[in-house]
């Protein structure tokens, strides 16, 4: 059976159970900065468990992409780990419960994967009783194959929230894959018996004292890896022998020119490509990009790593952007969103490949001066921790390390390159948080949607509201009442106020009643439903079901309105003049200004940005009408309404159509009509991460605010250059030519200077242990200028040493070297000569035996310094004598 085939039989077995077939989420948790990736099948249910949202069907059931980096070197070595990898699920939300999980799961794992009975294991947690019952009584399942577990293996908990204890169902795979121990059974170390199914039975609620109370609604959550179910029904020894990587394994050995299956180091290199190509695959389909932090470094990591592998099999060019073309082949029947993300999935991970290129590049010159650094002190070995920082910052191989130094006649610290790498996954591991239900504070927010009603909305039509405060918060606790200078939560039962989301930031506003006035600082929604009004109170008492009035700053709501419907006009004409490739990836609307972050492989052209401008005025001028209405998603996508990468969607959604030119899913307040947002001006573009750019842009007032600033600094320039404004752009051509002219004339000077001095130097030139030598600190104003005036002398010396130093700019020196070719098979170095004198001025540095240089931050040493060149020309020449 394939893993295709699997799956679709999952799927069907549980809709026929009355469960709905919903489709995977992202991998980029929506709207929960708590988690980095998902994790399990549970995530896009968190709600549902915590009580925050309720769902629209109580029986579920999906197939996951999921992402976990926390075993990452691990991936390639077993028979199990990967970093994505496919979740298939059942859940229940307050409706059946263990009986029906339990029943459910053994009739698909023995009638319809045929899974013999005698083959299956089960493990409880250990005073699971119920569950016991379930699997012996009612299932039948011997109760010497029923195995309880404690709450380390068998009780599912993430800090505060739902929790529950868990059954497992294990396929033994047969004694020739076991340890052989008497003890062997499920659990153990060894490979004998495969845990193919996990059901979690959530029927308690964690406090942050880790006390358990009984939950009114209970809810089951199971997960079964498909690739190691198709491992097990297609009878291989490991999850990569399935069909569903060994067509990505086959592809990537054809490029590579390997085969799988001859040799271990190359079997390793080819799972771990086709593992980590998976991962950053899907990753950058639901928006991801490589950068150096959060999901952008996991990204990053994973495709250097697999481009590592690689090199190690003397591939050279780029690779990945290949194969993840085959996981696309293979993947795309389940996950269709994947083609159409290909263009861009594939011109990120090119783009990623050679700028890693270069980077190792950079890695090797580093190690070569490690290397000629440990030889010049007379060391055998490269030191562990240089060695890990190429490995970390670089992603330098410690293989590759290991075999240039061994080239070079070193050794690497090994033991202390592992103990540096067990210090970052220590840290690591330690800010890992694959989720966090809920804080105690979010909890209480939680429980609120059950003793209170959900919030209405009424900002889309109306900026004043009279409403009834429902709850108010101080802190964690549920208070009656405030007073003046006190800052509380409050719910109300309507608002027109906006809470933060979709990047526009939320609204303020004035709250008063009878002798009452307090201040709107922040609007939020912790749970789906609630919003929650931060106020400071200014005068007055404020109380629970007080009737208050709720009026929004209308004038801080408007230029909200014009910069979000300037994004989305902004959105359209990048698409225009870009391409479809372009996607949002992010943005902020504030009063001021705007910023939007957008999908792109190469910062935008300055004819580009006049276009995308010219585009949006235009738009403006035209006035298109703004509409919003709700409908469908599916409605929604056939309309060829843009979504957002990582946003979760309900079956019903908020349409923005502005006339014939746009068209977003989108939350947001906005303009009635394009002309309203006056004026559009671009401020910058920029890079935000590798393939993300962003702009930033105002409208209204703040576009003629910056007209007028601009105006006025042209006015400015113009009286500075005694000129009209309109001829400041010629009248600065005229003083750029005679700035050039005068630098040309400067440099021709300087060099006559420095010949003059070259001349008056040589006369300074004496002899040390038969060597002549010349060490002397002279004027330069850079290092360049020194070198060049290095190599001069040099030149006229024929035979010899110069060292000359220099002082540029306060606490700064720099030392140059020059070494004549003859004397360096005497044993003479510049590099060692300029590396004695760093040290007494400060610095540091080294270089080739005939030309090294170095920097300080004592000047007040340089003539020391330079006094002391005689005797370490001496000292050299007794060593090579």
């Amino acid at each position: 059976m394939t893993g295709n085939e699997i799956r679709d039989k999952f799927l069907k077995f549980f809709e026929q159970k009355n469960h709905k077939i919903l489709p995977s989420a992202s991998l980029i948790p929506a709207n929960d900065p708590s988690i980095l990736w998902t994790a399990a099948g549970m995530i896009q249910f968190k709600p549902y468990f915590t009580g925050a949202a309720k769902p629209d069907c109580k029986r579920v059931t999906t197939c996951q992409k999921c992402l976990r980096t926390p075993d990452i070197e691990e991936v390639g070595k077993t028979a199990r780990h990967h970093t994505f990898f496919e979740m298939l699920g059942n859940f229940s939300f307050g409706d059946y419960f263990k009986d029906e999980a339990v029943h459910w799961a053994w009739e698909f794992v023995t009638e319809h994967l045929g899974f013999a009975k005698e083959r299956l294991w089960i493990s409880i947690y250990l005073d699971d009783d119920e569950a016991f019952e379930i699997w012996n009584k009612k299932i039948g399942v011997p109760e010497d194959r029923i195995v309880r577990m404690g709450k380390e293996e068998n009780f599912w908990e993430i800090g505060v929230g739902p929790c529950g204890p868990c059954s497992e169902i294990y396929l033994d795979l047969g004694e020739a894959r076991g340890c052989g121990s008497p003890s062997c059974g499920p659990g153990c170390d060894c490979d004998r018996f495969l845990e193919i199914w996990n059901l979690v039975f959530i029927q308690f609620f964690q406090n942050e004292e880790g006390e358990l109370s009984p939950l009114t609604n209970k809810g089951i959550d199971t997960g079964m890896g498909l690739e190691r179910v198709a491992s097990a029904m297609q009878n291989v020894p490991t999850n990569f022998d399935t069909d569903l990587l060994q067509e990505i394994m086959s592809y990537t050995g054809d490029i590579l020119g390997v085969k799988y299956g001859g040799d271990p180091d190359t079997d390793k290199a080819l799972k771990v490509i086709a593992d980590h190509t998976r991962a950053i695959t899907f990753a950058i389909s639901d928006g991801a990009l490589p950068s150096n932090e959060g999901r952008g470094y996991v990204v990053r990591r994973l495709l250097r790593r697999a481009f590592r592998f690689g090199r190690m099999m003397d591939r050279q060019e780029p690779f990945l952007n290949d194969v993840a073309r085959a996981v696309i082949k293979q993947m795309k029947g389940a996950y269709p969103e994947l083609v159409e993300n290909e263009k861009r999935i594939v011109k990120v991970i090119f783009s990623e490949e050679q700028k890693f290129g270069e980077t190792l590049a950079q890695g090797s010159e580093i190690l070569y001066k490690l290397i000629n650094d440990a030889k010049d002190a007379g060391q055998e070995i490269v030191a562990g921790r240089d060695a890990f920082r190429l490995y970390d910052t670089y992603g330098f191989p410690l293989e590759l390390t290991r075999e240039i130094a061994a080239e070079a006649g070193l050794s690497v610290d090994e033991d202390e390159f592992s103990k540096a790498l067990e210090e970052q996954r220590e840290r690591a591991r330690n800010a890992h948080k694959d989720f966090d239900y809920l804080s105690e504070r979010d909890a209480l927010f939680g429980t609120l949607l059950v003793e209170i009603e959900k919030t209405i909305f009424t900002g889309y039509d109306v900026l004043q509201t009279s409403s009834q405060v429902m709850c108010m918060i101080a802190g964690e606790e549920k208070i009656h009442e405030a007073g003046p200078g006190q800052t509380v939560d409050i719910i109300l039962d309507k608002t027109p106020c906006y809470a933060e989301s979709g990047g526009q930031v939320a609204d303020k506003a004035e709250i008063t009643g009878p002798e009452l006035k307090a201040f709107v600082t922040d609007v939020f929604t912790p749970v789906e439903g609630l919003i929650v009004h931060r106020c400071k109170i200014n005068n007055g008492i404020l109380k629970v079901k007080q009737e208050v009035n709720v009026q929004v700053d209308s004038d801080r709501r408007k230029k909200l309105a014009r910069n979000h419907t300037a994004t989305h006009l902004l959105h359209q004409a990048l698409k225009n003049v870009l391409g479809e490739h372009v996607n949002q990836a992010g943005s902020l609307v504030e009063p001021e200004k705007l910023r939007f972050d957008f999908t792109h492989f190469e910062p935008v052209k300055k004819d580009e940005l006049r276009q995308v401008e010219d585009i949006v005025n235009d738009a403006v001028l035209r006035n298109y009408a703004v509409e919003s209405f709700e409908t469908s998603l599916e409605d929604a996508k056939s309309r060829g309404a843009a979504a957002l990468f990582g946003e979760k969607y309900g079956e019903r959604v908020r349409v923005i159509k502005i006339g014939s030119f746009s068209i977003e899913l989108c939350g947001g307040t906005h303009l009635h009509t394009t002309a309203q947002a006056g004026i559009f001006k671009l401020l910058g573009e920029s890079s935000v991460g590798s393939g993300v750019r962003r702009l930033e842009a105002v409208t209204g007032e703040g576009g003629l605010e910056y007209i007028k600033n601009c105006e006025q600094q042209i006015s400015d320039i113009a009286a500075k250059l005694k000129s009209k404004p309109s001829e400041i752009v010629s009248r600065v051509e005229m003083m750029t030519a005679g700035y050039q002219e005068l630098e040309r004339k400067l440099e021709s000077l300087r060099a006559r200077l420095a010949r003059y001095e070259v001349e008056s130097l040589l006369n300074k030139i004496h002899e040390t242990s038969g060597v002549r030598v010349l060490a002397e600190q002279v004027e330069a104003r850079d290092m360049d200028s020194l070198r060049a005036m290095v190599d001069l002398l040099k030149d006229k010396m024929g035979s010899g040493i110069v060292v000359l130093g220099t002082c540029p700019e306060e606490n700064k020196v720099n030392l140059v070297a020059g070494v004549s070719k003859e004397l360096n098979s005497r044993g003479m170095h510049a590099g060692k000569i300029v590396k004695n004198l760093a040290s007494m001025v400060g610095g540091g540095g080294g270089g080739r035996p005939d030309m090294a240089q170095a920097g300080g931050k004592d000047p007040s040493r340089l003539s020391e310094a330079l006094d002391k060149v005689n005797s370490i020309i001496e000292e050299q020449a007794s060593i090579s004598s």
